[in-house]
């Protein structure tokens, strides 16, 4: 883990009220993996007191790449900042994703923003080993994988007003390319609002799928000292909360008790 002033090397609008940030830093570039995340501060002063987690979406050479929302006034302060600046940068942090083994196909689920971890993941699998689903509300959402060097990443795309690609939820997606396996093995990666990754373990969890799931969640420190992020454990993990934060983000879905979140 590292805490460093990183510099902004551009900052981009990719979608509506979605941005890209470019930052160097060789060292927090060197040790991320795929699922973790880094907590900025947006400002230097007082307000907004507190970093922001943000996934990192990609780490190559002496940069990571973050993709955030305009959501209130800490990201809307981001969104500001130009090419040229400094933040100051705490990570990489958590816990990433474990790689699927070597016989399964990886299906990566995304839901709105949620698409940043995964992005990330992408990068490590190989191209034929992987199916990658994203669901938006609608075509003016969607971040297309061009836009951060994922060139021959196909992407599936579904949006809520069927403004692009299929008219619906992401889940649909899914139980499609589930039912598609030609008797492959099959591990689902899934990051995005907490109903929908409900969604997707129940789908998993009917067929006996391994599934990883990666948790969005508010955060005041980022290291655990806050307990801000409990959430309950599913029976048999020899503790009754995990801690987003420390325990995670990236969860084996089996981990969690879905029936409380």
């Amino acid at each position: 883990m590292w805490d460093k002033h990183a510099e902004i090397v551009w900052n981009r609008r990719v979608a509506d009220g979605i941005y890209l940030m470019a930052l160097r830093s060789p060292e927090i570039a060197a040790t991320a993996r795929p699922g973790q995340f880094v907590m900025i501060r947006v400002g230097e002063g007082l307000e907004p007191l507190l970093r922001r987690p943000f996934s990192i979406c990609k780490a190559a050479e002496d940069r990571i790449l973050v993709l955030y929302r305009v959501v209130g006034r800490g990201t809307r302060i981001l969104s500001d900042t130009r090419e040229g600046g400094s933040l100051s940068v705490l990570g990489p942090l958590g816990r990433g994703f474990e790689p699927p083994r070597e016989d399964h196909r990886a299906i990566l689920t995304a839901g709105g923003m949620g698409i940043a971890p995964l992005l990330f993941l992408a990068r490590s699998l190989p191209p034929e080993r992987m199916v990658f689903l994203a669901g938006f509300g609608s075509a003016n959402e969607v971040i297309r994988a061009d836009q951060i060097g994922l060139l021959d990443m196909p992407i599936c795309v579904a949006t809520d007003d069927g403004s692009a690609g299929h008219y619906g939820l992401v889940t649909d997606l899914l139980e499609d390319a589930l039912n598609d396996r030609d008797g492959r093995r099959t591990t689902v990666f899934a990051c995005g609002p907490l109903p929908m990754l409900t969604a997707v373990v129940a789908v998993t969890r009917a067929r006996g799928i391994p599934c990883q799931v990666s948790l969005e969640a508010g955060m005041a420190c980022g290291l655990g000292a806050c307990q801000g992020c409990a959430l309950k454990a599913a029976r048999g993990q020899g503790r009754a909360y995990w801690h987003v934060c420390q325990d995670g983000p990236v969860f084996d879905a089996m981990s969690l008790d879905w029936e409380s979140i």
